[in-house]
């Protein structure tokens, strides 16, 4: 009896519909993904298996690194009334642009006699590494300790909340710097704050 030959079929198969899938997915990554801003003091925080969130409002960042301290604080309506406050203690006027301006920026260093500098510049200028010498909080000039006061009073006037502090410091950097901040704190009364620290892997058990 003869053998029936079964006819070939073409094994080809039209990837049309799964580059457009591909494409669709990349244009939708790239078109939320939002851009990392770039630090004005980048610190590597030490490791940590500790998983507890910010809060992502009601809370101000003070990051201590190269012997520095930068401070910024969540909510662009509460930086602009510790601004007001900042500047009528100090004596430093600010228009309304300079206030619109300071709303925008995360995090700054520099003492407020040259704060109205920082925020004339563009955000990838201001944010240049080394641009900014940090903001004063020795025994003689304390405006880190100012920042702290007129920002909490400022997140009251606005939120009607207390403001929550974190202290993110650089793994490198000496206790007595980071103890020195620590100190202004509790000289407000501040007993309870966060430490920023870098996620990593839980050590595994037998």
């Amino acid at each position: 009896m003869a053998k029936l030959k079964m006819s070939k079929k073409s094994t080809s198969i039209d990837m049309t519909a799964m580059c457009d899938v591909a494409f669709l997915l990349l244009t939708f990554f790239i078109l939320t993904a939002t851009a990392k801003v770039p630090e004005p003091l980048p610190v590597d925080t030490p490791s940590s298996t500790v998983q507890t969130k910010l809060p992502e409002n009601d809370l101000a960042m003070l990051t201590v690194g190269k012997k520095k301290v930068f401070f910024g604080v969540k909510g662009r309506e509460v930086r602009i009334r510790t601004l007001e406050l900042m500047g009528e203690m100090h004596n430093v006027k600010f228009t309304d642009a300079e206030k619109k301006e300071f709303a925008l920026i995360d995090e700054f260093g520099v003492p407020i006699e040259a704060l109205k500098q920082i925020i004339a510049m563009k955000g990838a200028d201001r944010n240049k590494e080394g641009l900014q010498p940090g903001i004063p909080y020795d025994s003689i000039n304390n405006q880190l300790k100012d920042w702290i006061y007129t920002a909490r009073q400022a997140n009251i006037d606005v939120a009607q909340k207390e403001l929550n502090f974190a202290i993110k410091g650089d793994a490198l950097e000496e206790y007595p710097q980071i103890k020195r901040v620590m100190d202004i704190l509790q000289d407000q009364k501040i007993n309870s704050f966060n430490l920023v620290t870098g996620l990593r892997a839980k050590p595994k058990t037998n």
